[in-house]
């Protein structure tokens, strides 16, 4: 009971700081510390340096910065404008219009960068500012751009698929192999939410007001080759085994510059403008990535985690009732930890009840990133919706009201591999057996 209050108040007191305008990092570096200093015995200065280091000492973040310079040369060049017209006339006949874009480069990112927040930044900064010069209601913008971004986490290759592996020693091939069909399917109910809302609301999307051929489509759409080529250079190199996801963002960047350099559009001052653009952007989700790394090892030490994951085990649920606190469980905690950290502080307490419990593991590794997925935009303080904070300069609670709905497909999302477990498990099986 002791954990609870804790964890309430450290809840109350986090809600506080971002409801009075603190910044995000600081919120997290705030409640942290009051949970060290609290609630601990342990030196929280000691703690925080080596937090710290520890967080922005990896090799694996360096991709981040990279792909997020790549979407800056993209948005800041002719790139971005050209792909979008390239894109528009096929897109032109589904509700939406260019709505579907924020999920369709969402997914093909998701594909390329392993990360919810990188793929989030990336697209976002290529896509709202296009989709704001066309007149596309903002809500719907940033909505469907919080939840496609969470694809970065389905869609292989997955850092959390990886993590998990190790965790539950579940081979990451079938896993990886195990995300393509959900993360598909949960691109197209994505779509399908944008087109109910399209055709409930058509004033609130533009009208086209071309009628294209077919001949002056393909035309038009030759204006898609360079991106293509690059995301196929990108995506391609890390799944042939020639580069890593850091190298393929190193190729990236150079790619977009060479792209940006042939169409005549890459200036000093573009490249200037990008380069600092993803400075800022990169810094500001670093610095929210340590004040969540801090606040993830402040509540290792107050033990609330595995308190809780404890709580749970020893409930002895039936299989979906052990699924459906464990979904409310990892929500709660998306309020105070990033996905990964989730996983790495709870999954070895909470695998032996799913054991128990006759649940497959490869299933449970999908059902868990799909939550953790949902725990990303969680309102009011799910970490995408700090990233689309950074960019849009909006309101968090502006932010949150447009993600709930992608919220709630998530949710749908997540009921639907629960009834048809074989969503997730017949690719991998089919294809690599076992």
């Amino acid at each position: 009971m002791d954990k609870l209050w804790i964890a309430a108040t450290l809840m109350s007191l986090l809600l506080f700081f971002l409801g009075t305008g603190v910044w995000v990092a600081l919120s997290l570096l705030g409640v942290a510390l009051v949970a060290m200093l609290g609630f601990t015995s342990s030196p929280a200065g000691s703690v925080l340096a080596t937090t710290t280091w520890g967080s922005s000492a990896s090799w694996t973040l360096t991709a981040l910065p990279l792909f997020i310079w790549m979407g800056e040369i993209l948005y800041r060049t002719r790139l971005s404008q050209d792909m979008f017209t390239g894109l528009s006339p096929w897109l032109q006949t589904l509700p939406g219009r260019l709505l579907h874009s924020n999920v369709i480069g969402c997914g093909i990112f998701a594909a390329v960068s392993g990360s919810s927040a990188a793929t989030a930044a990336t697209i976002g900064r290529i896509s709202l500012p296009e989709l704001s010069s066309r007149g596309y209601d903002e809500r719907m913008s940033i909505g469907s751009l919080a939840g496609a971004g969470t694809l970065g986490l389905l869609i292989p290759p997955s850092i959390i698929m990886i993590v998990y592996g190790v965790a539950a020693e579940v081979s990451v091939a079938k896993l990886f192999i195990a995300g393509i069909l959900p993360g598909l399917v949960l691109m197209a109910l994505f779509s399908g939410y944008i087109a109910l809302w399209s055709l409930l609301n058509p004033a609130r999307v533009p009208q086209e007001t071309e009628t294209l051929s077919l001949g002056e489509k393909l035309w038009r759409g030759r204006l898609l080759i360079p991106v293509v080529l690059l995301i196929a250079a990108v995506i391609g190199s890390i799944y042939a085994g020639i580069a890593t996801a850091t190298e393929a963002a190193a190729v990236g960047v150079l790619g977009s510059l060479l792209l940006a350099w042939a169409s005549g559009s890459l200036s000093v001052k573009t490249f200037m403008d990008s380069l600092l653009g993803a400075t800022r952007t990169s810094c500001m989700i670093a610095f929210i990535l340590t004040g969540a790394s801090f606040l993830t090892v402040a509540m290792g030490f107050t033990g609330i985690p595995a308190a809780l994951a404890q709580w749970i085990t020893g409930m002895q649920l039936s299989p979906y009732a052990l699924l459906a606190v464990l979904t409310v469980f990892f929500v709660l905690l998306g309020c105070f930890l990033d996905g990964i950290s989730m996983v790495v502080l709870t999954t070895s307490i909470i695998l032996p009840a799913v054991k128990a419990a006759g649940i497959d593991l490869l299933w449970f590794g999908i059902f868990v990133v799909l939550v953790v997925e949902m725990a990303q935009i969680t309102p009011p303080v799910g970490f995408n919706l700090f990233v689309i904070q950074g960019l849009t300069n909006r309101d968090i609670l502006y932010i949150s009201r447009a993600a709930l709905p992608f919220f709630l497909v998530l949710v749908v999302m997540t009921v639907l591999v629960v009834l048809f477990p074989g969503m997730v498990t017949a690719l991998p099986r089919q294809m690599l057996g076992g």
